[in-house]
């Protein structure tokens, strides 16, 4: 295979920070190539582009291929132009794209409908993103307090290590100070736990304490899992003390892990959740799922968006579900995942000195390695396979939904060289 774009710019970097002993350096490097941009300094993006995408591999200008393991952050996860979401994109697009929610909109109610067919829930708001979702599950849990005669319920009990988006409000649910510096004090209720303490959530539940809010499957914080039976403690503390508990499916949602939702692997059902990325498989758009007592506060004049629910968004979002609902589809991800997990096993065995643990359910894993992920993530990209980097160390790897065996055979030989190349510095 020839040295793609992606290699000659690892390469670059690992010159750059060897002469200069300095990351931080490279970066300003990278920072100084893209400043005279007209857009915002808050993405760092290499020389290299993307110019198409079929299946599970992506094509840059150069006409190099790579196996994308990234999903653009797990949300293509049908792959790169479907066929069967471009046509029902194509098709909307010739007839109606936006009137607004002032309208009733062509398969908005369909999807809702198969969503809640296929969950814990009864009613829907669908969003833009996933910070929006979320947005709206915040929203919503307040003011079902507030309706009941409980204004002063607002607190939100969180965690350590999540990421709930890049608003105000999901800052302050997440904690992480980097997010949170320089944009003003804190936004008032929300409550940080440590992960892996399970004694201290009931002690901090208190009259002001209206929910609790849970990634099953932290997803930027490091691919950390939580068991069936602390879920199912949850859920008990919500019942006992009239609570409501939301999950964060944006990342683990829509057979991202096996599971058409990450929560059936525990049968813990929330009474909101938050899904986006993977549900529209590469078309911007999140929801709001929530039990109908849950939601009946919600109404007009509570909440609303300009774009959200649009036509190409319900066009998208329903050939998505036509997919995903097919007989043996969650079982295609569920075999696929268990010969991944093979690999991930041997790379753990051959390459102790880089690996230590193997995470995740379904195609949403990660290795927990003892190197900088960084330097796997850019000796993953020279070899043609792109993963993303996530909290405690964590490399993720997220391929598509739809990837077979053979496609992923040939991931393993070239995570195999990647991996290889970075044995050889350790011993240098």
């Amino acid at each position: 295979m020839p040295v793609s774009s992606a290699g000659i710019w690892y390469f670059r970097r690992q010159q750059c920070a060897n002469e200069m002993n300095s990351l931080a350096v490279c970066a300003g490097m990278e920072l100084e190539m893209n400043n005279n941009s007209n857009l915002f300094g808050t993405y760092v993006y290499p020389e290299q582009q993307f110019v198409r995408g079929a299946g599970v591999r992506l094509f840059d200008s150069e006409g190099h291929d790579f196996l994308d393991f990234s999903s653009g952050i797990a949300v293509n996860s049908l792959g790169h132009a479907h066929p069967h979401l471009v046509e029902a994109l194509e098709t909307q697009a010739q007839n109606l794209w936006h009137t607004s929610n002032l309208f009733a909109v062509p398969g908005r109610e369909k999807l809702a409908g198969r969503l809640c067919d296929n969950s814990f829930a009864d009613k829907v708001f669908f969003t833009n993103s996933g910070a929006e979702a979320l947005e709206c599950s915040i929203k919503t849990a307040r003011h079902f307090h507030h309706a009941t005669g409980n204004p002063e319920r607002i607190n939100i009990l969180t965690f350590e290590g999540a990421f709930h988006g890049r608003t105000l409000a999901t800052i302050a649910a997440g904690g992480k100070q980097q997010y949170l510096d320089g944009f003003g004090p804190k936004s008032q209720g929300f409550i940080q736990l440590p992960y892996g303490d399970k004694d201290i959530v009931e002690t901090l539940i208190d009259e002001n304490t209206a929910a609790i809010l849970i990634e099953p499957i932290m997803g930027e914080g490091g691919i950390r899992q939580h068991s069936s039976e602390y879920l199912q403690k949850l859920r008990q503390l919500c019942d006992d003390n009239g609570l409501v508990l939301i999950y964060d499916e944006v990342q683990t949602g829509m057979a991202r892990t096996g599971k058409l939702f990450a929560y059936q692997w525990s049968g813990v059902e929330p009474d909101i959740m938050a899904l986006a990325k993977g549900m529209g498989g590469g078309f911007p758009m999140g929801a709001c799922l929530a039990r109908e007592e849950i939601a009946a506060s919600m109404t007009p004049g509570t909440h609303g968006s300009t774009f959200a629910g649009n036509p190409l968004a319900m066009a998208v979002g329903n050939a998505v579900l036509d997919i995903m609902l097919e007989e043996g589809f969650l079982k295609h991800v569920n075999r696929v995942s268990g010969r991944f997990q093979q690999y991930l096993g041997e790379y753990l065995e051959t390459y102790p000195h880089l690996f230590e643990e193997i995470r995740g359910e379904g195609l949403l894993l990660g290795l927990k390695c003892k190197v900088p992920n960084s330097e796997v993530v850019t000796a993953l990209r020279s070899a043609a396979v792109l993963s993303a980097p996530a909290g405690d160390n964590i490399v993720r790897l997220m391929p598509p939904l739809i990837i077979t065996e053979d496609e992923l055979a040939q991931a393993h030989l070239r995570m195999t060289k990647a991996f290889d190349f970075l044995s050889e510095k350790q011993t240098t």
